[in-house]
């Protein structure tokens, strides 16, 4: 992205700012020339400045430039420009912009880098950037989630949100297939204030697919796989449980774990989920009257560390 221009864009009847095409993007993969500058003082006189410049470059085919592009779009760095999903990155004719997320994780990526590009500090300063993103811990050899007890109850408060983030209307309206609905991972996952299952009506319940966007949307997660991880774990910490289950899915992902990513799975947060999210209160009370982590809610700050 540091590399790639990003220019307006007009598709049909709309422009879009900061914004590239397909051709563009394999284009630049397929030749890729990166250059980081870096000013330090000079070991020898501390009273000069020395300036490093490393130039890193890549090449790679086309075939394997879409399939990384690919892997971009899948961990939802990017988007098509109208919002509408697609499954399949084209070689061509589409135009894409940064999601909130990927606009995070590039601006991640500039500040540890020194990078002072000015198409790039752009678009950092733009209405664009809102995400305060959950940045999860890795196993550092390995890079696999981290899978304790208090990490998993850190991402579920922001999974939660500290109010519920109840939706007015049927079950229905919940099921959009647009890309990126959540912008500022602060907002918790999108609930349905009464629902209708076959034997009863569920209040505040969630979809499995609605709370796998949510994961991919507002988290450093790259792939669908990890969010099954995570949704699992919520669930064996007894955290969320499932009150309808999708038979279907079942039946075509026999391995699929404890967790149903469908639209048609439906859950809601446990009492112990709404105790760890503060949403009702907690018997665990500090001395001053207020409850642990310092928020008189239980919750931790959203920029607190990992």
């Amino acid at each position: 992205m540091v590399s790639l221009p990003l220019n307006n864009h007009r598709v049909r009847f709309k422009t879009y700012a900061f914004s590239f095409t397909s051709e563009e993007a394999i284009g630049n993969l397929g030749s890729l020339k990166f250059s980081q500058s870096n000013r330090m003082p000079d070991p020898k006189d501390p009273s000069r400045i020395v300036t490093t410049t490393t130039t890193t470059t890549f090449s790679m085919a086309k075939e394997m430039a879409r399939s990384v592009c690919q892997r971009f779009m899948d961990a939802r760095f990017i988007e098509h420009a109208d919002g509408k999903p697609v499954s399949v990155f084209p070689l061509k004719g589409s135009t894409w912009v940064l999601t909130p997320k990927g606009i995070h994780v590039l601006e991640r990526f500039c500040q540890r880098n020194g990078i002072n590009q000015d198409h790039i500090l752009k678009l950092l300063h733009s209405q664009y950037n809102t995400m305060r993103l959950v940045i999860l811990e890795r196993d550092p050899k390995t890079d696999k989630l981290s899978h304790d007890r208090n990490t998993i109850e850190v991402i579920f408060r922001r999974f939660s949100g500290s109010t519920p983030n109840i939706k007015a209307g049927s079950s229905m309206s919940s099921d959009s297939d647009s890309v990126s609905e959540y912008v500022d991972g602060v907002t918790g996952v999108k609930l349905i204030a009464s629902r209708k299952i076959p034997d009863k009506t569920v209040k505040n319940s969630f979809s499995g697919k609605d709370a796998v966007d949510w994961l991919l949307d507002c988290c450093t997660t790259v792939e669908r796989k990890e969010t099954l991880e995570i949704c699992s774990l919520f669930i064996q910490y007894g955290l969320i449980q499932c009150v309808s289950e999708d038979r279907v899915y079942t039946q075509q992902h026999p391995r699929g774990g404890d967790f149903q990513a469908s639209k048609n799975a439906i859950y809601i947060f446990t009492e112990k989920g709404e105790r760890i999210n503060g949403w009702i209160e907690s018997d665990r009370v500090v001395q001053s009257g207020e409850k642990q982590n310092g928020d008189p809610r239980g919750l931790s700050p959203p920029r607190s560390s990992n």
